[in-house]
């Protein structure tokens, strides 16, 4: 049997990061998972659909290189080398990950981990005891009861690994993952349309932004049914029909199943051990703890938000609670999040919505049109940046739309966790000429003192 200060099960942005964090700190760190290190997100997930996106905004250019008086032409997509350059770039990325993970002395355990006591963990036989146990497994995608995944009916697992451009998709699922690779499709060739339950896509952020969204989508000929649930699907050999609650029939060469990630927490002794879970989730107070002593988790198994640097985020801040350095709590609502869709979307606090709920009438809020910004002109996007304000106070969201927009999430999300007053941002230089100013911009204009647009 092997002991250490920490146990950890799983090796995604959660558990590496706990472990490299911890052993940092001089703790003894045995970490376990039965895959590559690096998790779904470098292997399944951020890392190569990211790299697809910008394959796809390659394709994109060079399709519409003429107004810019770029003679190109778009023959088409080569999927087998895409695939190729995509895993360049997640191989790079793992055998640095490798590297770090060695570099800090920490014990990597492959195999299928099993919780068999509070404080012990079983791979292949072999028992793995810690002073502290942290569990980061991850999490799946999801299918809808009945729905089986199978043949033309994929999840994002299967379509990360599609050798074709299809020619028509069928998304189910207008989220982040949906709207992801329906950008990504549309851009390679393909018709697309995605159908969402609820009654906008990326129903998550701002109303404004995902109405923008929509507008974009419809723009770029991306298809899209929204407020209406499916009901049921059948495939033959001549493509997917999928039938929606009002009727409707919908008939493609694949259906992508993004109806998001469920907790992949089953199945490991968590429940035998006593660890309280709801639904399949793994519940934590908000400094991550179980309510078994010893025990904590972070990342995707947790109820919240499910993004690769909440994960991360979680695995320092589990690392710095056992070491006994009493880190400082982020709320889910305080974490940036981006969608890289073209159009990005990208947000970092409350909604407007969920501030009038806060603080009633006393709310300010400001768009400022990426119409006024020269670099977004360069660029030939269109969008937004909005501001939501308690008002005489900080500025609580940050919501915004645009090509390359998630680049400015860095300095939004100080503004919001900082709780920067616009007269604090507007003192602020931003360079010229850079979407960064579209930031600047807004703030000056919440200030009430606007330059390059209306107040």
């Amino acid at each position: 049997m092997a002991n250490a200060d920490l146990v950890i099960l799983g090796g995604g942005s959660g558990g590496y990061a706990c472990a490299l964090r911890a052993a940092e700190l001089g703790l003894s760190v045995i970490l376990i998972d039965k895959d590559k290190l690096g998790g779904t997100c470098l292997h399944r997930g951020c890392i190569p659909t990211k790299a697809l996106l910008h394959a796809a905004e390659v394709a994109d250019s060079a399709r519409e290189s003429d107004a810019f008086g770029v003679r190109a032409t778009f023959d088409g997509i080569d999927m087998p080398k895409v695939n190729e350059y995509r895993d360049g770039v997640v191989g790079k990325l793992y055998k640095g990950l490798q590297g770090l993970v060695k570099s800090r002395n920490v014990t990597f355990v492959e195999g299928a981990g099993r919780l068999v006591s509070p404080n012990t963990v079983e791979v292949n036989g072999e028992q793995y005891t810690g002073t502290n146990v942290v569990l980061a497994t991850g999490s799946y995608a999801r299918s809808l009861p009945g729905l089986d995944i199978a043949g033309r009916i994929i999840t994002s697992d299967q379509a990360l690994n599609l050798d074709y451009v299809p020619k028509s998709v069928i998304v189910l699922g207008g989220g982040v993952i949906g709207v992801e690779f329906a950008s990504v499709w549309k851009s390679f060739g393909a018709d697309v349309t995605i159908v969402e339950a609820l009654p906008n896509l990326v129903p998550n952020e701002d109303i404004a932004c995902s109405k923008a969204l929509e507008r974009a989508f419809r723009k770029r000929g991306i298809n899209f049914s929204l407020g209406v649930r499916f009901a049921s699907a059948t495939q033959d050999d001549h493509g997917v029909h999928v039938i929606l609650e009002d009727g409707k029939t919908l008939n493609a060469d694949l259906l992508l199943v993004a109806v998001g990630r469920g907790p992949h927490a089953s199945g490991m002794g968590f429940e035998e051990q006593g660890v309280a879970m709801e639904r399949g989730w793994v519940l934590v107070d908000e400094r991550l703890h179980t309510n078994v002593p010893g025990v904590f988790a972070v990342g995707d198994i947790t109820p919240g938000l499910q993004l690769a640097h909440r994960g991360f985020q979680h695995g320092i801040f589990v690392a710095e609670e056992i070491a006994g350095l009493n880190p400082a709590v982020i709320a889910d609502v305080n974490i940036p999040k981006v969608t890289y869709c073209e159009p990005e979307v990208a947000s970092v606090g409350l909604t407007e919505v969920q501030a009038r709920e806060k603080f009633g009438d006393n709310v300010a809020t400001y768009e400022y049109n990426l119409g006024g910004n020269g670099k977004s002109q360069i660029l030939g996007t269109t969008g937004f940046i909005k501001l939501v304000q308690q008002k005489d106070g900080p500025v609580v969201g940050i919501h915004m739309v645009g090509s390359r927009i998630g680049e400015q999430i860095g300095e939004a999300q100080l503004i919001v966790n900082w709780e920067a007053y616009p007269e604090d941002v507007a003192t602020l230089i931003h360079a010229h000429p850079t979407q960064n100013e579209a930031l600047g911009e807004a703030h000056l204009a919440l200030a009430g003192k606007p330059l390059h647009a209306h107040a």
